[in-house]
Order: structure tokens, then sequence, then C-alpha cells
């Protein structure tokens, strides 16, 4: 009979058989035909257009970072409404702290102006500065 380990070590060894059978049958069977649309990057249905090594802006990282926190920090709200009645008010107090953090990170990142998707460009003053002219007495020393 196997123990505890064991048995988690077998369904372990059973997955990687799985996994790996499905990926050498799958590449056996397949039909290899390439061709130059088949080979060609994907796009939505789209001709590609351009270079595919293009820098996106770092606005739809931040955007995609910020939603990820929010969203995992949402799903804590699920299990906290299921004990909510066991638990009384200590759950909602704990829950009230854990919302104004929420809320305190959310008006900092709206604050900071990274929920807006078309930033401004800042406005360098122009300062008109005339030049100083030469004087006599700068043009006049002439080393011998």
């Amino acid at each position: 009979m196997l123990t505890e380990f064991g048995s988690i070590l077998v369904f372990f060894l059973l997955g990687i058989v799985f996994v790996a059978g499905g990926l050498i049958g799958s590449w056996i069977l397949r039909p290899h035909r390439p061709y130059p649309e088949k080979l060609a990057p994907y796009e939505c249905g789209e001709e590609p257009v351009g270079n595919a090594w293009v820098r996106f802006n770092v606005r739809f990282y931040v955007i995609a970072l910020i939603f990820l926190i929010f969203e995992v920090e949402v799903v804590f709200l699920f299990p906290w409404a299921l004990v909510y009645k066991e638990m009384g008010m200590v759950a909602f107090l704990e829950m009230a702290v854990f919302l104004a953090i929420l809320i305190v990170g959310y008006v900092y990142v709206w604050a900071k102006g990274d929920l807006d998707w078309d930033k401004p460009r800042p406005e360098v003053p122009v300062v008109s500065q005339v030049a100083p002219t030469m004087t006599a007495s700068r043009t006049e020393h002439v080393p011998a």
C-alpha cells in the first residue's frame, strides 16, 4: 500500500505522462503542410503591418497592473461575504479597514493620473532672453 506522499507522487507522474502523451501523440498524428499564410503571424484576422518588435507605451502595462491589483483584491470580498453572518462585527470592521486601504490606493492612482489614458503633455514655458552684447572692454583686450 502506498503512503500518502507515494500516492501524490504517482498522481504527479501520471499527470506528466498524460500531458506528454497528448503532446507527442498530436505531434505524430498532425499533418505537416507549412505554407506562407500558415506561417504568418495572426493578428485578429488583420494583415500584420510593420515590425513585430514594436515598443508599447508603458501606460498599457500600468493600467494592466492596476487592474490586476484591484481585481485580485476584490476576490477577497467573496469569502468574506460567506462568513460575514458568523463573524459579525469583527468581520465588518476587518473588511472596512481592508476597503479603506483599497480606496486610499485607488484615490492615489487616480490623483497621480495613471487612470487617464491620454495624459496631457507638459507645456514648457518659453523664456525669451536677450543675449548679452559684447562690450568694448572685452573686445579691446588682445594678447600681444
